[in-house]
């Protein structure tokens, strides 16, 4: 799409389709991280179809906006965005997690075009951002970098040393989005260890923040873009999701984070329970 015209009927549709393959993806795999990745859904979309300046045929194109996935178990969604955007086959996506694989269930840049850092354990995506984004200023590149946390990830206290580090430095070539879905593999984040006010917390360590809704297609566009032109210092956009979005199943519920799916009548339960379960499957 960002090659092209701009058509609100085929993101829509290509939301509900990416929404259905990862769960899809999950369900051969057996189990994994389905809530997280369908809280993200319309942002790779966004990203890669109207925001990043991004060639799949050359994945390691030096001038291409890079993006570190910090909360790396929410990887299927990466990967779905990935194979529709042509960086490999759509067939690889059943193989998520199995044997052989070339798609662990935590994002490999070993092993999957398109992804530019390994990440899974939690707390440290933002620092490797931080230092791919100083190393572009370095090297006078104009690039942007784009890093996506987690809420509950927020809890890292590694975080915030690399918040302070990034507006030191000025990098006003980092965007960081938050996906504040509000829950976390133990419970929601209110009760674990409350993250508000959160943009007063960002803010008040130098960056300038924006908030959006998660799932509006234009209110993505338009905080992505003004983060991506802020000047002078990080941007971090606080994106209010909804866990495992789309699959009335897991819906803004504590089980959402990982899934256990055994057997057929389980696969079943979770394919009927998304908000459209006619689409064909790519593979």
């Amino acid at each position: 799409m960002n090659n092209e015209a701009f058509d609100a009927k085929k993101f829509d549709l290509l939301t509900e389709e990416l929404r259905y393959v990862i769960t899809d993806m999950v369900c051969c795999a057996g189990s994994g991280h389905l809530g997280g990745a369908l809280s993200l859904v319309e942002t790779f979309i966004t990203l890669y179809y109207r925001v990043m300046n991004v060639d799949p045929s050359n994945p390691k194109w030096a001038n291409r906006d890079r993006l570190v996935m910090s909360k790396g178990h929410g990887a299927p969604v990466w990967y779905a965005a990935l194979a529709y955007k042509g960086y490999f086959p759509k067939d690889w996506l059943p193989t998520l997690n199995a044997d052989g694989t070339k798609l662990p269930s935590h994002a490999d840049e070993r092993t999957v075009p398109g992804i530019d850092a390994t990440t899974g354990s939690l707390g440290q995506g933002l620092s490797v951002a931080c230092g791919m984004a100083l190393a572009a200023k370095l090297d006078k590149q104009n690039h942007t970098v784009f890093c996506i946390i987690g809420d509950g990830e927020t809890n890292e206290g590694q975080n915030w040393e690399a918040a302070m580090f990034a507006a030191h430095k000025n990098l006003d070539n980092l965007v960081a989005i938050t996906d504040y879905n509000k829950l976390q593999i133990d419970g929601f984040t209110d009760d674990i260890l409350g993250l508000e006010p959160l943009v007063e917390k960002w803010q008040s360590f130098g960056w300038e923040v924006f908030e959006m809704d998660g799932h509006n297609r234009d209110d993505l566009y338009e905080k992505l873009t003004a983060a991506k032109n802020v000047t002078g210092k990080p941007a971090m956009i606080i994106a209010h999701t909804i866990k495992g979005k789309g699959c009335s199943e897991i819906e803004n519920t504590i089980g959402s984070h990982n899934i256990k799916v055994p057997d057929e009548a389980a696969r079943e339960k979770y394919l009927s329970a998304m908000s459209n379960a006619d689409i064909e499957l790519p593979y």
